[in-house]
């Protein structure tokens, strides 16, 4: 089977330093496996979206040489899909609804204990947030880059919220609806995920559909525990001169700098000399400039 990899951000602001690592770790491991790598924007999430942002990512993404394989899908598009399966998991009792407040859930011990799914097998209800009934619990599996995974069994086992109450619906539905819609073989993304693919995975094969492989990046963080993130107010790449941010995000990923050059001519040859062996195991980086910024 053919490798077929993708990027999917969210168009909660530009694309940062941290972003460009994920991006160009994807990227590399997609085009150094003659694969395609695909762009998903993950737009489903409108109060946290910011105006014009899903442009000025393929705009920032274009002027990096970041080509994509054929047409970006957003996941805005894709709402009935998400609507549909959830309509067939609540009608087979894979799936129900809750009330139950996040209060409600620490007074549980900071795990959800199941209790509205117990209620709703006698008399359901049809309003609240919606969650599957986590039958899989997967709370291992193999990283290619980080080696053997345990998550801890409370959150992995966890019947997980697959539609809000405000009606919006979850990451880890739509991830894992795309991902497989997408045929996407192997994920690459940062290690802030890392805990949540078992609950991806649970999710795969509650809906019986292919898993990919995985491999998590290090995250690009201002100081411990302080990822680089859009909430975190992140400053945007420079989208005028990217040479010199390519090449520190191929020294942050453990690969060799490439001749300051055209952005296209400096990722083929970025792509030619990868090395999967020497992406750095860790879950975080602490850069020397503590904004992330690059000059």
């Amino acid at each position: 089977m053919s490798y077929i990899g993708r990027f999917a951000p969210s168009p909660s602001g530009s694309l940062h330093f941290g972003s460009l690592i994920a991006a160009l770790g994807s990227y590399l491991r997609a085009h150094s496996l003659n694969g395609q790598w695909l762009v998903r924007m993950e737009d489903i999430d409108p109060p946290r979206e910011v105006s014009g942002a899903s442009d000025s990512i393929l705009r920032t993404l274009d002027a990096y040489g970041l080509h994509w394989h054929g047409t970006v899908l957003y996941q805005s598009q894709r709402t009935q899909v998400y609507q549909n399966t959830i309509e067939k998991l609540v009608a087979q009792n894979q799936a129900y609804y809750c009330q139950c407040s996040r209060k409600m859930i620490q007074t549980m011990g900071g795990v959800y204990d199941s209790r509205c799914g117990l209620v709703n097998i006698v008399n359901a209800r049809t309003t609240g947030a919606i969650r599957i009934r986590n039958s899989a619990k997967v709370s291992f599996f193999d990283d290619i880059n980080r080696g053997h995974i345990n998550v801890e069994s409370g959150f992995a086992g966890e019947d997980f919220i697959i539609k809000r109450s405000d009606g919006l619906f979850a990451y880890q539905l739509a991830v894992v609806i795309d991902d497989a819609f997408q045929g996407i073989t192997e994920v690459v993304r940062g290690s802030d995920l890392l805990e949540a693919s078992c609950r991806q995975i649970s999710l795969f094969h509650l809906l019986d559909l292919p898993t990919p492989n995985w491999l998590h990046l290090p995250l690009a963080c201002a100081k411990p525990g302080f990822k680089l993130s859009k909430q975190n107010h992140a400053p945007a790449i420079n989208i005028q001169a990217p040479q010199q941010s390519l090449n520190a995000a191929l020294e942050f990923l453990g690969q060799p700098k490439v001749d300051i050059d055209h952005v296209d001519k400096m990722l083929a040859q970025a792509v030619a000399q990868f090395s999967l062996a020497n992406v750095p195991k860790h879950s975080e980086i602490i850069l020397a400039k503590p904004t992330g910024a690059v000059d």
